[in-house]
């Protein structure tokens, strides 16, 4: 898989783990949006955004595992979050997922007003090429 991570110098930088956009070239993987369900269906985390977001990353991760994918082939995430004063809390659980700007995802962050159960907060969905 060839995948090249833009920074576009003339464009205002990205704040967080995140990057302008992903070239790459490879076999597609989409994710449906991940929440912080547990294997047994129970929600992970009532009222914590930070054991939610880690939950419905370790759900991607594992679909990209059955794909034979990793974390850092993710090309492109879109997070849904009830709340947006929850940034600073996502962007910290998902900068262990993503340590290296190397493999930064581009990315989307759209509040919604509820996702598919009232105590769920964050709902990930993700691409990646491998």
């Amino acid at each position: 898989m060839s995948k090249t991570v833009l920074h576009v110098p003339t464009l205002s930088q990205p704040r967080g783990v995140f990057c302008h956009g992903v070239k790459a070239e490879g076999q597609l993987v989409f994710v449906s949006g991940q929440v912080a369900y547990d294997a047994r269906g129970e929600i992970v985390g009532r009222g914590d955004i930070k054991a939610q977001t880690r939950q419905a990353l370790e759900n991607v991760k594992a679909v990209l595992e059955a794909a034979g994918a990793t974390m850092q082939d993710v090309t492109k995430v879109t997070v849904f979050v009830t709340n947006m004063a929850y940034l600073a809390q996502i962007h910290e659980v998902r900068a262990e997922y993503w340590p290296d700007p190397q493999h930064y995802p581009a990315s989307t962050l759209v509040e919604v007003k509820s996702l598919v159960h009232p105590d769920l907060l964050i709902e990930i969905e993700a691409f990646a090429v491998i």
